[in-house]
């Protein structure tokens, strides 16, 4: 393994990341703004605006409470956390948000 010359003068330190801004609005009082679970996480984690219950070997659609705004040339994309999906069976289904598209973000599980 090559090591990095290491002296008084170099540090080895983490990568700065500038933080990634969205343009959310919340719909309801009671919605979450989309948070990151650490600096290098690659994508943001949203909440659901109320509990519920998917059915077995069935769909649900869950509302968030947010609207987001996308850059043009750009898209979201929904996906499974892998503990809800490896733990709970739990997939997202069309998980695609066009840049155009303006409305509240529901998830299909």
């Amino acid at each position: 393994m090559i090591h990095p010359k290491r002296d008084a003068e170099t540090a080895i330190v983490p990568e700065q990341r500038e933080p990634t801004s969205l343009r959310i609005i919340k719909l309801s009082d009671k919605a979450i703004i989309p948070t990151k679970g650490s600096l290098f996480a690659a994508s943001h984690d949203i909440y659901a605006l109320t509990d519920g219950l998917v059915p077995a070997k069935g769909t649900t659609m869950v509302e968030t409470g947010i609207a987001i705004g996308l850059q043009e040339g750009t898209y979201g994309r929904l996906a499974a956390r892998s503990g809800m999906a490896s733990k709970m069976g739990i997939a997202v289904g069309g998980g695609v948000i066009d840049a155009d598209y303006t409305r509240e973000i529901k998830v299909i599980l």
